[in-house]
């Protein structure tokens, strides 16, 4: 477990967790291909340049072919210096797809001194631990959209997990089940977990200082309140105004610590939040 200093340094060089985001960039490696639940509001797309949103990605990587490209990235002057992160947010869900860990790994072996980050829906969080604890992990993002499986029944319209598939009420009642207990045990492993929240409008709304509170109590370091993209099932529904959004991070900031530079990344986003230098870097052999 690392210390609290090594901690602090590692979160300042983490753009997403509120270090200097206009000097440390990411890279998202786009090897998670498979998802096992069903968000009302996703849509994944592959083979795709033309959006910049979570679940796109214009080709998916192999972990050989991932280490090929942090390679290419690390050794690029232009993002060589700026690079701080490697990160694993897609376009499924990281923990789903064995090729997650397997390319942790080869980052691991090449360039320790990279903070490993990586992004999930949380269902396999408990199962997973040991293996996080095996690659080094040091950041970890859940997104966590419902306390009540009543609302999350509406958010999800199936889970899959462990070869069954429960939908409705059911699976969001494994779903936060497992979120909650995953986040205990990654907070006592000493990860610096970030809650991502997506406000959908006259869904969640309530629900949002809900998790705040709880997930503060579980040892997150801090929450991302993001709004709705309408698409897919929520293509109906209107975005939260910029207005709405300001007002609840600063409600719920008196709980905890909000992350308000978010750019909802692409699953293979490279450079800084404010950027995407993906498409200028050749693809990997």
């Amino acid at each position: 477990m690392a210390t609290s200093c090594e901690k602090m340094k590692k979160i300042q060089g983490h753009p997403c967790f509120g270090g200097n985001h206009h000097k440390n960039g990411r890279m998202h490696l786009a090897v998670a291909p498979k998802c096992n639940i069903k968000c009302g509001y996703c849509t994944r797309r592959h083979d795709c340049a033309n959006e910049s949103r979570p679940g796109v990605t214009s080709r998916l990587l192999s972990p050989d072919e991932a280490i090929v490209r942090v390679r290419e990235v690390m050794a690029s002057p232009i993002t060589g210096p700026i690079i701080k992160v490697i990160g694993i947010a897609g376009p499924g869900d990281p923990l789903f797809n064995e090729e997650t860990f397997d390319t942790f790994r080869y980052v691991d072996r090449e360039f320790p001194q990279l903070i490993k980050c990586l992004s999930t829906n949380g269902l396999l969080l408990p199962d997973k631990m040991p293996v996080l604890k095996e690659i080094g992990l040091h950041s970890l993002t859940v997104t966590l959209n419902a306390l009540d499986p009543k609302v999350g029944g509406k958010i999800y319209s199936h889970v899959f997990y462990k070869g069954t598939k429960y939908t409705g009420e059911e699976g969001a009642e494994i779903l936060v089940r497992n979120q909650l207990e995953g986040i205990r045990q990654a907070a006592e492993l000493g990860l610096t977990i970030k809650i991502n929240t997506v406000l959908i409008p006259g869904v969640n709304d309530e629900q949002i200082p809900l998790i705040s509170k709880k997930v503060k109590e579980l040892g997150a370091f801090v929450m991302n309140i993001m709004p709705l993209i309408p698409q897919a099932d929520f293509a109906h529904i209107e975005p939260p105004s910029a207005d709405r959004l300001d007002a609840l991070r600063q409600d719920n900031e008196k709980t905890i610590g909000q992350f308000k530079h978010c750019k909802q990344c692409r699953a293979d986003a490279v450079g800084l939040i404010c950027e995407n230098l993906q498409l200028a870097i050749a693809p990997a052999a």
